[in-house]
């Protein structure tokens, strides 16, 4: 089946107070956008890329990944990698991160059948995990999230205080890249418009959609506040 990857990077970033938005923002001299878009345009399973950014950021993010395509088109005409697009589509975002992810929707080609949803914060996500993602996917799965089990011990908190520890055992993080049906997506985003959801997942079940798990990783974590730069450092160097 024919898969596409929605990168999205239209967001300020204003908890990693950097000064720019986060996808600009350089690990191991490489932005994070590059590094995400990297994981996807390498992935023999993943045929076309559309990245979205702020709108005055368009030309900016279209040179990096221009750079980025040249260092992969080696792997053109190699079993698997025969479909892969030459140069990603960037297209700018909206006001909220599901008008955002819309548009993204919009600049795919035609015959795209699986969508993958991925927040270029998490730039240093495995090939392994996008490639169970797609299994499941092609398995007969609607809509699939990764997820890692949460570790932390767990408090409500309420104006009187702390309550009640909550059961992990129950709960996991949900991480991306999320993958759908492209119709089911296509639906889902073409009611939602104006959401403040967090996720596409958390659309897809407005509309009644079953989404299935598959397993994460911990390399798949957010870059959100400064502390995490540090962490990416780590990982960029690692993988």
């Amino acid at each position: 089946m024919i898969v596409a990857a929605v990168l999205v990077a239209a967001g300020s970033g204003s908890r990693l107070a950097a000064g720019m938005p986060k996808a600009f923002v350089e690990v191991s001299d490489r932005t994070l956008l590059e590094h995400a878009a990297e994981r996807f345009l390498s992935h023999p399973a993943v045929r076309d890329v559309v990245v979205v950014v702020p709108a005055e950021l368009v030309d900016p993010a279209t040179a990096q990944l221009a750079e980025i395509v040249d260092g992969y088109k080696k792997l053109r005409g190699r079993p698997g990698f025969e479909g892969l697009s030459d140069m990603p589509s960037v297209v700018p975002g909206g006001s909220t991160r599901q008008e955002s992810v819309f548009r993204g929707l919009t600049a795919l080609a035609e015959d795209v059948e699986l969508v993958l949803v991925h927040d270029v914060a998490r730039a240093f996500v495995p090939a392994a995990v996008i490639g169970r993602v797609v299994d499941a996917l092609e398995a007969g799965a609607d809509a699939v999230v990764p997820t890692v089990p949460v570790t932390d011990t767990l408090r409500s908190v309420g104006p009187d205080g702390l309550g009640p520890t909550v059961d992990r055992a129950g709960l996991v993080a949900v991480q991306t890249p999320q993958g759908f049906r492209r119709p089911v997506l296509d639906a889902a985003h073409s009611s939602a418009a104006g959401s403040s959801a967090t996720d596409d997942a958390s659309l897809v079940e407005s509309d009644d959609v079953r989404v299935v798990a598959v397993p994460g990783a911990s390399e798949a974590f957010k870059v959100t506040v400064p502390l995490d730069l540090a962490l990416a450092e780590v990982v960029a160097n690692r993988v």
